[in-house]
């Protein structure tokens, strides 16, 4: 997470009388519509996902409007009525609207999803950095498992020292690992077809949809919910605007928009250069960078691409490593859900009891890179995984949101969703199919065990998803609690993070 994640303050009004006859009037905006839509834009758009949808080819438009429009949308509008009337996030949201415990188990899948997210990310830099030293890497799951560790202890330790330069890294992110190798590999594509090169995927208007050959054609969607998760974040900024009712639904239009566009325009890219079936889920973006560069003679330029996709993706795993833990820490110590150990901090105020257990967990799941063949196969496992817990937190989030509506109509709320019941109901019933499509074997999966494949799916969602939060929620002591605010240094910190 960014700074951008911590709630805003509400404009209060002024201390002072300048003598006019009116109260004292509400201090300026802190931002525009304008910058909000950027800030969320960069902290959902990425190009890891890419290669997952360039498997599709132009098909590849349609699977990724489809999840804006009955998933990014509502999501984006329902939090931005909860965030201006119940600041505090999820947790807040969701004790109000149901219970505490409930609140609890949706603070906890977002954190928990990270547990999956650090090693599938880290497996996407691992790839990108055998450019470097040996493409041939990039499959070899050894190397991929001893990428993953040492760079995940290496942001534990940074994270550990409360460095405040990591507030700027998601914006530096959004230019050196996105925006311009975006902007590149989309413009070297529209040359290289310029040129009368053929694509290596169809292009014709018959292959806008996915051909169908059962679910497996469309699982491939499932990982676009997690592409698009994120907006909830910065709906904490709503009343931060001048009209929220007006501007906040102009500035998620127009990041759904540049979203849109940073996520289909590389990942056609990609379908031009690089046949499907020989495409990496973890290294396709060096792929094409690689073909592309090859093709026009500049292939030392490989290298240079590969940094600026490193640079971002670590910066991205530096501000989310301090943020979901934080949050589960505050939360924890005040209700006391979780034991002592885990609640406390170094000297510097940062948690970082909670990052070295999360860092063992992290570091067992990196080893199954080493153990299992495919490192495709073991990418995809993982981000479904991270999908199916992270979508708890949407599930309990649309329902509290109704209830919300129901119960409290008349709590002052800063922006009122439109049609609220139908946004709940279509994102609700968007998260329970993308939930259930989880659970289905991708075409690409090789043709491995079904069976197999829904128990790790279904075994990670069970134990990482609901048996330990309900464990912890089973143990818990009332001397587990520790109602202090953290210190000043902590308090400092998790708005860097």
């Amino acid at each position: 997470m960014s700074s951008m994640d911590m709630p805003a303050q509400a404009p209060g009004p002024r201390a002072t009388s300048t003598g006019r006859p009116t109260a004292a009037k509400p201090a300026a905006p802190l931002m525009t519509w304008m910058t909000l839509a950027l800030m969320t834009t960069s902290s959902v758009a990425s190009l890891r996902a890419a290669p997952t949808m360039a498997v599709y080819g132009l098909a590849c438009v349609f699977l990724y409007l489809i999840p804006a429009i009955v998933f990014l949308l509502p999501t984006a509008l329902v939090s931005a009525e909860l965030a201006s009337g119940w600041p505090g996030g999820v947790y807040r949201w969701v004790s109000e609207g149901l219970t505490k415990p409930l609140g609890f188990l949706a603070v906890w899948c977002q954190f928990a999803m990270t547990i999956f997210y650090y090693p599938s990310l880290l497996a996407f830099v691992a790839s990108t950095i055998s450019y470097v030293i040996d493409p041939a890497l990039a499959s070899n799951g050894l190397y991929t498992a001893i990428v993953i560790m040492v760079l995940y202890w290496t942001g534990v330790w940074v994270s550990s020292r409360g460095t405040k330069a990591l507030a700027g890294l998601s914006s530096w992110g959004l230019i050196i690992g996105t925006l311009v190798p975006g902007t590149i590999l989309v413009v070297l594509g529209l040359v290289f077809l310029g040129q009368g090169n053929p694509s290596a995927a169809p292009m014709t208007a018959s292959h806008l949809l996915p051909q169908w050959a059962g679910l497996a054609s469309l699982v491939l969607i499932v990982n676009n919910f997690l592409s698009y998760s994120g907006m909830e974040m910065n709906a904490v900024h709503v009343s931060s605007l001048k009209d929220p009712a007006r501007e906040y639904p102009r500035s998620m239009f127009l990041a759904m928009g540049l979203v849109l566009l940073i996520f289909i325009l590389p990942a056609l890219a990609i379908s031009w250069v690089v046949p499907g079936n020989q495409l990496s889920l973890t290294a396709g973006v060096m792929q094409a960078f690689d073909a592309f560069f090859s093709h026009f003679h500049v292939g030392w330029l490989t290298p240079i691409a590969a940094v600026m996709l490193v640079a971002a993706a670590l910066g991205g795993m530096l501000t989310w490593l301090a943020g979901p833990s934080k949050g589960l820490l505050e939360i924890s110590r005040s209700e006391g859900y979780l034991p002592p150990y885990l609640q406390k901090l170094n000297k510097r105020g940062i948690q970082q009891n909670i990052l070295v257990t999360q860092g063992v967990v992290t570091t067992v799941i990196a080893l199954l890179y080493a153990l299992i063949p495919n490192v495709s196969n073991v990418y995809w496992i993982f981000s479904t995984i991270t999908t199916q817990v992270y979508l708890i937190v949407y599930l309990l989030m649309f329902v509290a949101a109704l209830r919300l509506r129901r119960t409290q109509p008349d709590h002052p709320r800063g922006y009122r969703a439109p049609a609220l019941g139908v946004l709940c109901t279509v994102g609700f019933a968007a998260s329970v199919a993308a939930l259930v499509i989880g659970f289905v074997p991708p075409s690409q999966f090789g043709g491995g065990n079904v069976l197999s494949y829904i128990g790790i799916i279904g075994g990670g969602l069970v134990i990482l998803g609901l048996l330990i939060p309900l464990a912890f929620l089973k143990l818990r002591r009332p001397s587990w609690r520790r109602p202090e605010p953290a210190t000043g240094a902590a308090a400092e910190e998790g708005g860097a993070a």
